[in-house]
């Protein structure tokens, strides 16, 4: 299964909280994020930096999806209070996306 990885940026002193939201994810995005292919999906932060590493079969297709869903639209919501821009954006990029150059299994 495809690999995807991409970055997103926390406003500074948002860390604990981005954290502790993370720590208690809620049950129906879960199944949410399961139900549109999303599998074996980590989040890794250093400072004010992430990097969410996920399996899904489509990401655009994924994601249209969940851009629909109601429990994902109110944890964006919240979540989007969080983060600021990233750098290096490209016009019409909703997420910056990382190209995978090495995988080791």
């Amino acid at each position: 299964m495809p690999r995807v990885a991409f970055r997103l940026r926390i406003k500074a002193g948002k860390e604990a909280e981005y954290d502790a939201a993370h720590r208690n994810v809620w049950p129906a995005l879960l199944s949410k994020l399961k139900e549109v292919g999303v599998s074996k999906y980590s989040i890794f932060r250093r400072e004010q930096d992430l990097f969410l590493i996920m399996q899904v079969d489509d990401f655009d297709a994924a994601w249209r999806s969940l851009d629909k869903d109601p429990t994902n639209l109110k944890w964006q919501e919240e979540m989007g209070k969080l983060f600021e821009p990233v750098p290096g954006l490209k016009p019409g990029e909703k997420f910056a996306m990382m190209k995978e150059v090495f995988y080791m299994e």
